[in-house]
């Protein structure tokens, strides 16, 4: 898979979108940024602020993301932890009460597709 293949890196202000993580590396790419192309059918295009109970959900529904997973170099994650998640995954949590708060500057426009914009700043943890 080559970076030319990546959509515009543009978070939902259409602004140059900021890196969400990078201890531990996130994002479709691994590049830190919540990056999208056509290929990353689960859209991981949502930055999220990392819950102790949107682990458990996560857990409960079938993704354990705070076990850590050396062979993949992945160290688990941890509460207050930024990681690029599925848009249909955070909307399925925030349907059942368990969205964790997110990053509007950290979260990619095409995350737009799936969310809509009014909802996430209900969440967002970076607006004044």
């Amino acid at each position: 898979m080559s970076y030319s293949e990546m959509d515009e890196s543009k978070n939902v202000f259409g602004e140059p979108l900021i890196v969400c993580g990078d201890n531990p590396l996130t994002g479709y790419y691994r590049d830190g940024f919540c990056n999208t192309c056509l290929q990353d059918v689960g859209s991981h295009t949502v930055c999220i602020e990392v819950s102790k109970e949107f682990l458990e959900y996560s857990r409960f529904k079938g993704n354990d993301l705070s076990t850590p997973m050396p062979e993949y170099g992945f160290p688990g994650l941890k509460p207050g932890d930024s990681w690029c998640l599925c848009a249909a995954r955070w909307l399925e949590a925030q349907k059942e009460s368990r969205a964790p708060r997110l990053h509007l500057t950290r979260t990619h426009i095409k995350a737009l597709e799936i969310i809509p914009i009014e909802l996430m700043r209900q969440y967002a943890v970076d607006l004044n």
